[in-house]
This record gives structure tokens, sequence and C-alpha cells, in this order.
């Protein structure tokens, strides 16, 4: 997993122009000198590969990347688009790109993720679902749009509530859902308008969403074979955190949490965007959660009894570091219940969306 196979693989032949295009581009984001290239042929062909030299954080752990390269992502597109490229650059995994346009449009893609992930404020429900009136819902087709209304304003009226003036109800799940959905939207609005014609037309006729979403639109990179390292994100990420607990489990929506990774160290919290969670305040979150459930007619959450035991742990130095001792191992495999924890082996990212290697599967 680790070795030779760290950091960005672009595959095919290149000319001299696009080494030079490349090297002005990493340059362009301060990254210029700390990246180190190399080449070689396998058997899909040739490939260039790029690895960020320094810094080497420990574990692979990227919540420090932004503060040892001096950035600031949160006031600075370009801060954020160099946390993105290095944490990249940092994989144990390959990441595999067919051009050097396709990473430069993951880049931005995960940026959009990141931004649209900062500014949405939903309210949590798993059973009701709200949407704006420029949306209408059926059993059938899931919430489409309605005649006259544009995918992504429709979205920032959804998820942003400085936009709207109201929070809609969602899950964590479909609230990522459409988090993508915006992003992605963003980047073919310049990639590659067809696609985005294509994607506004598919929501006025059916959505797509669940399995059919990931399988649409997204790719894994991990597994429980070759697991990612658990302290290693990058910006942009989509990634599920298990709740360990099996009776808590059985609570609609405490199976676990769905998030994306904003850099810095932060993961989104849809509830209360004023304070994103840390690795460490997920992973006391979840492990609380087998003490706010409650059972009677029906089972559900106290979610008040959950914050005061969260608050507890964390003025506590030496009870969060045995919660995280449990909660910061990899996840059980699906249906175990045994000595897992809350950490997944692989994250989510969006697939390619140039004309040239577009590989979304939008199906009208």
């Amino acid at each position: 997993m680790t070795g030779d196979n760290a950091g960005v693989r672009i595959r095919g032949a290149w000319p001299d122009a696009q080494q030079i295009r490349c090297r002005l581009w990493l340059s362009e984001y301060g990254l210029g000198d700390l990246v180190a290239q190399d080449a070689g042929v396998d058997d899909q062909g040739p490939w260039q590969r790029f690895r960020l030299s320094r810094p080497q954080p420990a574990g692979w752990d990227t919540a420090d990347l932004a503060r040892a390269l001096h950035l600031s992502p949160g006031g600075s597109d370009q801060d954020l688009d160099t946390e993105i490229l290095a944490a990249l650059l940092l994989s144990p995994i390959a990441f595999d790109f067919p051009s050097l346009d396709e990473w430069q449009s993951a880049v931005r893609l995960r940026r959009f993720i990141v931004q649209a992930g900062r500014r949405t404020v939903l309210a949590f429900d798993t059973e009701q679902a709200e949407r704006p009136d420029c949306w209408r819902w059926s059993e059938a087709t899931g919430f489409i749009l309605l005649p006259g209304h544009d995918l992504i304003p429709s979205l920032e009226q959804t998820l942003w509530p400085d936009v709207s003036g109201r929070l809609y109800s969602f899950s964590c799940y479909r609230a990522t859902e459409y988090v993508l959905l915006l992003a992605l939207a963003r980047e073919l609005q310049t990639s590659h308008p067809a696609a985005l014609a294509a994607l506004q037309t598919q929501w006025q006729r059916k959505a797509i969403q669940s399995g059919a979403f990931h399988e649409a639109f997204l790719h894994e990179y991990g597994s429980l074979q070759a697991p990612l390292p658990t302290r290693y994100y990058v910006p942009g990420d989509r990634l599920w955190f298990r709740n360990p607990h099996e009776p808590s489990a059985s609570v609609e929506g405490y199976e676990g949490s769905w998030v994306f990774y904003l850099g810095q160290g932060c993961f989104t919290n849809f509830w209360k965007p004023d304070q994103p969670y840390t690795l460490t305040s997920k992973c006391v979150e979840i492990y609380h959660w087998r003490h706010g459930l409650r059972q009677g007619a029906k089972t559900w959450m106290d979610e008040s009894i959950v914050e005061a035991r969260v608050a507890g742990t964390l003025a506590d130095p030496l009870a969060t570091k045995q919660i995280l001792d449990r909660m910061m191992r990899l996840r059980d495999p699906a249906g175990v219940y045994d000595q897992g924890g809350c950490i997944d082996a692989s994250r989510e990212a969006v697939r390619c969306v140039r004309p040239e290697t577009f590989q979304l599967d939008l199906y009208l």
C-alpha cells in the first residue's frame, strides 16, 4: 500500500509542454520545490508520479498539514487548494488520474465540496424531508426539480439558510448527496457544460439517491483488505464513522455518521456548523450514543444526555484517551459488532468529469 505507490499518478505519455504546465501549476500553489516526480511503465502503459517530499507527517496524519505549510484555507481558495493538493500528494495509495486536466478538476471539486459543506445548515430528521417550493416529491421519483428551476440555485436554496432564510429537514446521508451534487454541478458548469445539462435533466425526471447515487458518481479508495491510515483524510472526502455499539446502532439515524472532511482537522457538522467536529469529538460523540439510548414502545436517542456525556469526557484527558483507544480502531465488517472501532477503511470521491475521460453514470 505504501512506498512506491504513494502520491498522485497520471496515466499516459507526457510531452514536454505537459510537464512544464504541471510544474507551473504546482508552483502556483507553492508546492513546486516540495514535490518529487518520477516516471515508469506498467501493464497499463506509461505514467508520471508526483509525491510530496516534505513535510511528512507521522502516520499520514493530515490534520496539521495546513499549519505545517503556513496556510489559511478558511480565508483563501488558493490555500484550500494547496491543502487539498498536498494531502493528495501524501496519499499512501496512489491516486490515479487519466490526465492533468482531470487532476485539476478533482482539486476544484473538492474545494467546492468543502465550501458547500461549510455553509450547509440543516435540521436532522430521519423520517421527514422538506424542500423549497422548487422541488416536487413522489414515491416513484424522489424530489425532482419543477420546470423553470435550475439545479445549482435550487440546491443552494435547499442547503444554505443564508439564501433561503430557513432550515430544511435531512438525514446526514441525504445531506451529503446534496452537497456532492452541488459541488459536481459547479465543476461541470466550467469543465463539461453538456454534462451539467444532462444532470439538470436527470433531476427533472428522477432523483438518483442512496446506493444508486454512489454507483453513479463516486468511487472508494482504501478497503478493509488494504485500509487507509486512520488519520489520513483529504479535504472533500466523504466518509462514514460507524457506531460500533449494536443496541444504539439500531436507532434509525444512529447507525453511524456521514460527513465530509473540511481540512485543518475538521469534519462537517450540518446541525451546528459553528461547531465542526474534530476526529476526537466525533469519536467521543459516537461512543456516547450508547448512553443516550432510550427504550420503550420505541427506541430513541436522548441527545441531551449525549451532549452532557461528551462535554464531561472532553474535559477529562484520561477519559478521552480511553475512549479514543477503543474508537480509533478500524470498524468491523458489516453485520459484525466485536472489537472494531468507528473508523472506516475507505473514503469516497467523485469520479472523472472531463469530456475526454467522463465516468459518471447518468441514466435518464
